[in-house]
């Protein structure tokens, strides 16, 4: 924990930060490798105890610390070890070089040692995981988790313009300009699609103040001193320009359609994403609930990101299907939310009447399966992604595999598929699996007239041959993404059948022994809550509810985390959550997840809408 650090904004693990020093320093941050030595920027480096004596090292502290105050954050003199350095080694080192100070402190990060208090963590020997995909990963993860979250992360020697985004996309918060300068006194530069010798170049691709005043010819020309200077302007005028660019990125909330893009430029950036999305706890912990933008699925780690599979495990693990016999499988649409798109208009109208009789499931890539109920929540209405009419075979496995897991839990005395080309193959992989019979109703076309009667007389033909259960339409929409969003029984806790639902699609308001419950947001297609709907959560023996308890204080505005003493670790940011103490109970919408809201001590816990005392609202 730090008092001089707060996390502002995130995207994922990727934050906007603030480094609180009388002229606050915004994070994603460049040091200049040279001022950490020359002092004259807002982290110094007390030196190397390779070079420099405990003596030597704490005048180095109090002269910084006479000339900047608590001004500077002070990186403590430390012994950087390479990665693979025995722990006996380590932990010698680590006591030979133990030195403290007042203010503002970084540490050297020690691979399984005991994490001290400061301000800002450097990963140590970060340079030699370059290339080293699955160890680099590791190693921020470990340091993300273990240290406290209102701390800053530096990662030193390793950052270029290719990889920036990478490294900010998985955690860090400050890099240097160290492979930016050296590059330029090797000839070598750098740019975002990769690096380049000038000796291979023929122009330069470059526009900025160092580039554009010179040609390619000229820079050749230079003596090699004048030359470096050159090339270092550009690499480093390259580097600020993708570190603004991923701070732009993470304030829109899509720094991830980016680094999807940008990883292509190395093979080990590729890795590091598609290892990363392995580590689910760790990237899902940290992912919103809802983001205000559209997600964008265009490359086949899209189907890994964290927002993706919490949607399918959500739907397998949390949602519950109205209670009807006959099932219905429908193809996407490229319009969202598919019920308003000129195909699925022509599905409904298909269904005609009989509509009341049939549960309606969406087969989509990169998504799984979205039922009909869903729809409208994020992201299944906010996604957009290549339309070819072709799937690959990993996209034919995944969406196969979320059908399956789906059919296994939910039965159906009848099954409908609407769906042709691979659509029809996923259904034909999950029948022959499961051993069910599926009824094809397309004749080519799922649009065409001959199709649609199909589907039509179809369904008429099993509604007139049997009885079958009805759906309640609105209630089971507002049950389903109350599962949905707070887990398998809130939406009965919530919706409870005597409930009212009132408003038109798509602002749902539930009302219960005329209270209001909850309302339907439809920009995220999630409920916002009352503060009587998170105490039904709450006081519930068969739900774990969303909880922030907080001290013995009544909140004004939003909730600061250093006012929470216990939340639930499922909360994440974007949640729902009740807040609650011996003086007030309140309700609003995280801001960080609940493990962050516990062991921060700066920063928004939770953007509070209502808060009540125990005698009247307070306004």
């Amino acid at each position: 924990m730090t008092s001089y650090f707060e996390v502002e904004q995130r995207d994922g693990a990727a934050r906007i930060g603030k480094i609180l020093l009388s002229t606050p320093v915004r994070t994603p941050y460049i040091i200049d490798t040279a001022s950490l030595k020359d002092r004259e920027g807002p982290v110094s480096d007390a030196g190397s105890m390779w070079e420099l004596s405990t003596e030597e090292a704490m005048e180095n502290i109090k002269k910084i610390r006479e000339v900047s105050g608590d001004d500077v954050i002070i990186i403590l003199p430390h012994q950087n070890l390479a990665p693979d350095v025995p722990d006996d080694v380590a932990e010698k080192i680590a006591k030979k070089t133990e030195v403290e100070c007042e203010g503002p402190v970084g540490r050297i990060y020690r691979h399984g040692q005991d994490v001290k208090k400061a301000d800002l963590y450097v990963m140590e020997g970060a340079g030699a995981f370059d290339g080293n995909a699955r160890k680099f990963l590791e190693r921020i993860i470990e340091i993300r988790e273990n240290a406290a979250p209102d701390t800053a992360l530096y990662v030193p020697n390793l950052c270029t313009p290719a990889n920036a985004a990478m490294l900010i996309y998985l955690g860090a918060d400050i890099v240097d300009n160290t492979r930016a300068i050296v590059s330029g006194y090797n000839d070598v530069y750098l740019t975002t699609s990769g690096n380049y010798f000038t000796d291979s170049m023929t122009e330069l691709p470059c526009r900025c103040d160092a580039c554009a005043p010179i040609t390619l010819e000229e820079l050749k020309a230079m003596p090699k001193a004048e030359r470096a200077d050159i090339l270092t302007r550009h690499n480093c005028n390259m580097l600020e320009a993708e570190i603004a660019l991923a701070r732009e990125r993470i304030r829109s909330g899509n720094l991830r359609e980016y680094v999807e893009g940008q990883c292509r430029t190395e093979p080990w950036l590729a890795a590091l994403l598609r290892l990363a999305d392995d580590q689910y706890d760790y990237m899902e912990e940290h992912a919103p609930l809802a983001r205000s933008n559209q997600l964008l699925a265009t490359t086949s780690e899209s189907m890994t990101r964290a927002e993706i599979v919490r949607f399918a495990r959500r739907v397998q693990e949390r949602y519950t299907p109205p209670e009807s016999d006959i099932l219905v499988l429908l193809p996407c649409s490229a319009k969202k939310p598919y019920s308003i798109s000129n195909s699925h208009a022509k599905f409904i109208r298909s269904l005609g009447k009989n509509r009341r009789y049939v549960h309606e499931v969406i087969i989509t890539s990169p998504l799984g399966i979205v039922p009909r109920e869903i729809e409208i929540t994020y992201p299944a209405a906010h996604y957009d992604t290549v339309v070819t009419g072709y799937w690959d075979a990993e996209e034919i496995k995944w969406v196969s595999s979320c059908l399956s897991e789906y059919l296994s839990k939910n039965k159906y005395s009848h099954i409908i598929a609407h769906v042709e080309e691979a659509y029809r193959e996923i259904c034909e992989i999950v029948s022959k699996e499961l051993g069910i019979e599926i009824i094809y109703t397309s004749t080519g076309n799922v649009s065409s007239r001959e199709s649609l009667d199909n589907l039509k007389n179809t369904l008429s033909d099993i509604v007139a041959n049997g009885e079958f259960r009805q759906n309640k339409p609105r209630s089971d929409l507002m049950r389903a993404i109350a599962d949905y969003q707070f887990g398998p029984g809130a939406g009965k806790l919530l919706v409870p059948e005597k409930s009212k639902i009132k408003a038109p699609f798509p602002k749902h308001q539930v009302f219960s022994d005329k209270k209001q419950i909850a309302t339907l947001i439809p920009q995220y297609g999630t409920l916002a809550l009352t503060i009587d709907g998170t105490r039904l959560l709450a006081e519930s023996d068969s739900f774990e509810g969303y909880t922030v308890t907080i001290d013995d204080f009544l909140p004004r505005g939003s909730l600061l985390a250093p006012g929470v003493i216990a939340a639930d670790e499922n909360i994440r940011p974007g949640d729902e959550v009740l807040v609650t103490g011996s003086k007030a109970i309140g309700v609003g919408r995280a801001m960080m997840s609940g493990k962050e809201m516990v062991a921060s001590t700066r920063g928004i816990a939770v953007d509070l809408r209502h808060i009540k005392k125990a005698d009247k609202v307070k306004d």
